[in-house]
């Protein structure tokens, strides 16, 4: 407790990322409100204050220790992680760059709050924790904050539980937000963060995260596989190292993976599992679209063999694209298959998100596809994959329903893959227009949904990132093309063909203005936000 005190109070003249100004209480146990005001503190006051949490700690003499959960722990003579000491609980309470400011007695009722609801205090039924909340000013990239420290060693020497504690404080702030006006996050949907030495380390080096580029060709060679030995396959053609996890005692029976660049010579591969890189990428989650049968399984074992060995892939690299139509035909084919899709999600009930995660995760994969042939250091089509992506990552995909039959874009994914690194084809327009309509119609959802951080993110990326890109593409065919021959029998009537294939022969702009003029979507017209306090009285007058 002392030490974290002294950081929370500690003032940092460099302005670092972890700048803190005018460190100062905003709520606490009662006994340490009465002692304080809310006076910038110092390493004096930190002092006292660690003392006074730590009393119950110390007077008991109760320890409480947990396993360590890091992966490179240490392991202790019965082969498991060391034991740590965890009587201190420590977490932020934090709000987006750019949220309403809140004063100091919001912030207090908030911790409040947040401390009744973990079961830190009296409303538990239980001896009260002993906790602060301080609040240091706002991080240099603008989200205002409160630390909170708890001792977990109750007021008369019982342990406090912190069962699920990650999972319950998520639940809290939801209710939190909406209870006091501010930026509600999603609970349906959650990406896969990272750390901040990741990040230093790519900015340092000046290239993008490791754990970033990894997931945008898994993303890309699971879209396309139409199985899972394709998977395989397609990872490795992407200069991916992959290895399977394997059922305990076993050689055959995989129920796990991990994925790694190629690393320069004489240095060592950075492994992630699938699931790490992102939600969707686990391997369950992807067998979900892949057929379950026998030889199915017997190939991918195969190659899931192959690669752990850093062999020959067992069998040929098969192309998913379907192989009846020539080259300049699969692209109005596939263009239909994803004008389906977008037109189909117009009566997709909102709340169906096993099916809007679907769409969405083989748009961005896709989209990843064709960043991977134009984009060596990433660029507004990876920028664009990663957006739509957070839509695809559902927190608990085994609460929701199958999603619905859709055509797939496993072949769009191919085709980008194959497309060459130098390709801004009139076809790839056309196609590009319906991925467009698909991506709008996401962030529709999300506005309906009232998840406001989701529809804004995804807006950015597709008119700041993505709109510069869509207006350097040519028109969706040259009007001076022929629709290719379809396979017998006849032809493509014009009535089937994309609507992007219609408009450009007929000589007439480009569909869906927004694609040339920038506007993929509307403004968001975000409602004022009100709070009013829901505690009163002399206990609530700290912070002013």
């Amino acid at each position: 407790m002392q030490g974290l005190l002294s950081y929370l109070v500690s003032v940092d003249a460099d302005k670092t990322a972890n700048v803190h100004v005018d460190p100062h209480l905003v709520a606490g146990s009662a006994a340490v409100m009465a002692w304080f005001d809310d006076g910038i503190l110092d390493q004096n006051d930190a002092d006292k204050i660690a003392a006074f949490l730590d009393e119950p700690h110390n007077k008991y003499g109760v320890e409480i220790m947990y396993r360590d959960q890091r992966k490179d722990a240490p392991k202790g003579p019965d082969g498991k992680a060391q034991l740590l000491k965890g009587d201190v609980w420590h977490c932020s309470l934090s709000l987006s760059a750019g949220e309403r400011h809140v004063t100091d007695q919001e912030w207090g009722d908030i911790a409040n709050d947040f401390i009744d609801q973990m079961g830190f205090s009296e409303a538990s039924g239980k001896a009260p924790c002993r906790w602060v909340a301080i609040d240091h000013g706002t991080s240099v990239k603008g989200n205002h904050h409160i630390h909170l420290a708890v001792s977990l060693v109750r007021e008369d020497g019982t342990k406090a539980s912190v069962h699920d504690d990650r999972k319950n404080a998520q639940k809290y702030c939801r209710g939190l937000e909406k209870k006091y006006g501010l930026e509600e996050l999603s609970s349906v949907h959650a990406a896969r963060g990272y750390s901040r030495g990741e990040k230093e380390i790519a900015v340092r080096e000046g290239r993008e995260m490791n754990r970033t580029v990894l997931e945008r060709k898994v993303r890309a060679a699971s879209t396309a596989a139409p199985t899972e030995a394709e998977f395989v396959r397609q990872g490795r053609d992407m200069g991916l190292l992959m290895r399977p996890r394997y059922a305990k005692d076993t050689t055959d029976v995989v129920i796990g993976y991990s994925v790694a660049q190629r690393p320069a010579q004489g240095e060592r591969p950075v492994w992630f599992g699938g699931g790490k890189l992102a939600r969707d990428l686990g391997l369950g989650q992807m067998r979900t679209k892949w057929p379950d049968t026998a030889q199915g399984s017997l190939d991918a074992v195969a190659e899931w063999n192959a690669a752990a060995r850093n062999k020959r892939q067992a069998k040929p690299h098969q192309s998913s694209v379907r192989s009846e139509y020539s080259p300049e035909h699969q692209w109005v084919v596939h263009t239909a298959d994803a004008k389906e899709i977008a037109t189909r999600l117009s009566t997709l009930p909102v709340d169906d998100h096993a099916s809007w995660a679907k769409v969405a995760r083989e748009t961005s994969g896709v989209f990843a596809a064709w960043s991977l042939q134009l984009e060596p250091n990433g660029g507004p089509l990876a920028e664009t994959a990663a957006a739509l992506a957070q839509t695809a990552q559902l927190r608990d995909h085994r609460q929701h329903s199958k999603p619905v039959p859709l055509p797939s874009l496993s072949s769009s994914t191919m085709l980008m893959l194959a497309a060459g690194s130098n390709s801004k084809t009139a076809a790839q327009s056309a196609l590009l227009v319906q991925l467009m309509r698909t991506s709008r119609a996401i962030y529709d959802m999300h506005e309906q949904s009232k998840r406001s951080r989701n529809a804004r993110n995804l807006k950015d990326v597709l008119v700041n990132d993505l709109g510069p890109f869509i207006a350097a593409m040519p028109e969706p065919f040259n009007t001076n093309i022929k629709a290719p021959p379809a396979p017998a029998p006849g032809r493509i009537a014009e009535k089937d063909l994309p609507e992007a294939v219609r408009i450009a022969r007929r000589g007439s702009p480009m569909p869906v203005g927004v694609v040339r003029q920038g506007s993929v979507a509307p403004s968001i017209a975000e409602p004022a936000r009100t709070y009013q306090p829901t505690k009163t009285g002399p206990e609530q007058d700290y912070g002013r």
